[in-house]
């Protein structure tokens, strides 16, 4: 079978609809090849310090939630983040990604503009820097971007906003229009923007999966953080899901396979864009992100969170390295990486081609 580049909603959907292992095994090699020749066979890291788990959002899907009262809630000693940067920087990460809860209050801002500084100091401006703190005002984005960061991940979830309103409390807290004019300020202001989808939610149809790659093609989308579904047990979507039968092992392997189709017919029609092998396929699969490696991504999230409070830092059931050190993760990520015969990119920032190709 020859797979050729999709051009419209209805070629993505046709491709998205692939379940024969030789097919899916060509539109995979197809995806890869793609990726060699537009953003190379090189894997870029983002050391990921989960530094709080405090959240004012009850996204119905979430582990930290804030209705989760089973969370112990953490913030990382300022001390013990700077920690982790400065060893992402000297294992030559190239890039560290500064992720937690959401919250919106002046305490919380002031904090991370001023964590950005202290790292972009200690690593003489030689690590590169990703925010993923949720919904902010463009005065907020601004100012971190100003004081240092560059990308920014801020998930759609999904396209569409009838589905988005499944997982959301409608409290007004919580919009989808909302979350969309963020994106639009982040790119405003000069930020390489990220955004990604939830693969294989429930009443997610694979016209709802193709619209969402329309979307990062629409908006102009840098760099793609997307994954499969991964059940939370307390959860209001987990408990409806489990309660179903909806997450057995068929269903697992149907959402890790979606995932992959999705990496590789993104890859397909956005070439020069970013695309990460996120944690949760490896929740659904051991060898989940090499998978992921092979379907047409190019970057991975190594964990570099403080190891005591990872456990607390769960959004998704049976989440991998939880229970390593930071040691450890780069040591078995880059076995994954050499496993898959692509090289890493030590000490580079792996900017998107495609942010500097638009400009």
């Amino acid at each position: 079978m020859t797979i050729s580049q999709p051009k419209t909603r209805d070629d993505l959907i046709a491709l998205l609809s692939i379940t024969d292992p030789d097919e899916l095994q060509a539109l995979y090699d197809a995806a890869y090849a793609v990726k060699a020749a537009n953003v190379g066979r090189v894997v870029y890291y983002r050391g990921l310090v989960e530094f709080s788990n405090y959240c004012i959002k009850d996204c119905k899907y979430c582990g930290i939630r804030k209705s989760n009262d089973e969370v112990e809630r953490f913030d990382t000693p300022r001390d013990d983040i700077l920690a982790m940067a400065r060893w992402a920087w000297e294992n030559r990460y190239g890039s560290l990604t500064l992720q937690s809860g959401e919250r919106q209050d002046e305490a919380f801002i002031d904090y991370v503009e001023g964590l950005v500084r202290d790292i972009k100091d200690l690593s003489h401006g030689e690590l590169g820097l990703t925010l993923c703190v949720g919904e902010q005002t463009e005065d907020t984005y601004r100012r971190w971007f100003e004081a240092g960061a560059h990308r920014y991940l801020l998930r759609i979830e999904t396209s569409n906003p009838d589905l988005y309103a499944t997982l959301h409390p409608q409290d007004g807290h919580h919009r989808w229009q909302v979350r969309k004019d963020c994106l639009d300020s982040l790119r405003r202001i000069g930020y390489q923007v990220g955004t990604g989808d939830m693969i294989g939610l429930p009443g997610q149809t694979l016209g709802d999966l193709a619209d969402d790659i329309l979307f990062y093609r629409d908006m102009d989308i840098d760099m793609i953080g997307m994954g499969p579904y991964v059940v939370h047990h307390n959860t209001p979507v987990g408990k409806q899901v489990l309660a179903g039968g909806l997450d057995s092992d068929e269903e697992k392997r149907r959402r890790l396979e979606l995932g992959l189709k999705m990496i590789a017919v993104t890859r397909l029609f956005l070439p020069d864009v970013n695309i990460a092998a996120t944690t949760a396929l490896q929740a659904l699969h051991p060898l989940g992100r090499e998978l992921g490696l092979k379907a047409g991504a190019n970057v991975l999230m190594p964990i570099v969170t403080v190891p005591k409070y990872r456990p607390q830092y769960l959004l998704y059931d049976n989440k991998p390295c939880v229970d390593e050190v930071p040691d450890q993760c780069k040591n078995c990520i880059s076995a994954r990486v050499a496993s898959v015969g692509d090289t890493i990119g030590l000490g580079q920032w792996g900017d998107s081609p495609h942010f500097f190709h638009k400009k």
